[in-house]
């Protein structure tokens, strides 16, 4: 897809004009809009071992915007290799759900988000993909509207980020730390145009398949910001919006796991600067347990760097 014209020229009128937050348009309103334009949504929920959150989102997503009011034409959950009630829980509150591994079996199966997000591309219909995270607690079902007004009703927006203030336990704020100390420096560094952008990590994106279908997927933690770069580098930053979504509240990971994220997104944004093509393990250094004399040890943990190609390359794909 060519880079798209467009009058934004710089980021202040990016600003003004690309940035929304829960708009006060009747969602029916909205819903008409889409069968004007003669659009179909499908919302895919990559999922893995969420059985606490999945049920709750699924259930109001399908009564407010599926049953209600006709916004959302699909409802798929991906479930990945979960070992708890995730996929049973799922469909019981409406959703279709698919594994993962059943989608494109010839091609095998990777491991990470990003796997399950491509995968989504293969296993849905809508004209416009709207991807939710699935752990969240709380979850406001007037997120699907706001992110999908934009695309519905500027036919130049292709892509829709969602940022939030992110909670840390009972404190408002503090969450987001692989944000603040790791994505949003290293846009500063090599993509300056995308610092406009307050959470590059966040996982609910709306997007159109024609745009999106023609991007490689990272498969593990680095595939929100590869995406948000080659979209960038694909069409232009007046084809990207954001939307403000409030306050979210997400499980929080350990300090190990949040530094293999850190990491493998650093890999992507020095791939995508033409600086890779990257390492090929990640050196660890941790205090060596019960040693109580200072002592560290090495851990040394393999770097996934698999990439899935865009999804309109893929046999078959274009006549499913």
């Amino acid at each position: 897809m060519p880079r798209l014209n467009s009058a934004i020229v710089d980021q202040n009128q990016w600003l003004e004009r690309r940035c929304f937050g829960t708009s006060d348009k009747p969602i029916e309103l909205i819903a008409d809009a889409k069968g004007e334009h003669g659009l179909s949504v499908s919302v895919c929920i990559p999922a893995l071992n969420v059985e606490a959150t999945v049920a709750s989102i699924v259930e109001v997503i399908g009564r407010e915007y599926v049953d209600r009011v006709q916004l959302v034409d699909e409802l798929i959950v991906i479930n990945g290799p979960s070992t708890d009630q995730t996929a049973v829980r799922a469909r019981k509150a409406g959703a279709v759900v698919i594994d993962e591994r059943d989608v494109l079996p010839e091609v095998g199966a990777f491991a990470g988000k990003g796997e399950a997000l491509w995968k989504s591309l293969a296993c849905s219909h809508g004209d416009v993909l709207l991807w939710l995270d699935s752990d969240v607690h709380d979850f406001d079902h007037r997120i699907v509207p706001a992110m999908l007004a934009p695309i519905i009703d500027d036919p130049e927006i292709s892509f829709v980020k969602a940022h939030y203030q992110r909670t840390f336990g009972a404190a408002p704020t503090g969450g987001g730390r692989v944000t603040e100390i790791c994505a949003r420096p290293l846009l500063n560094t090599f993509f300056p145009e995308l610092a406009v952008f307050a959470q590059p990590l966040a996982g609910e994106v709306a997007a159109r398949r024609t745009l999106v279908e023609t991007l490689p997927f990272c498969s593990g933690y680095g595939v929100e910001m590869g995406m948000l770069i080659d979209v960038w580098q694909t069409a232009h930053l007046g084809a990207m919006a954001q939307v403000d979504l409030g306050s979210r509240r997400h499980d929080h990971q350990d300090l190990e796991a949040l530094g293999e994220m850190a990491f493998a997104i650093s890999q992507v944004v020095l791939d995508r600067a033409g600086l890779g093509p990257g390492l090929e393990a990640r050196d660890q250094y941790v205090r060596a347990s019960g040693i109580g004399d200072g002592g560290v040890r090495l851990t040394v943990s393999p770097v996934s760097r698999t990439e899935r190609p865009p999804m309109n390359t893929i046999p078959g794909y274009a006549d499913r």
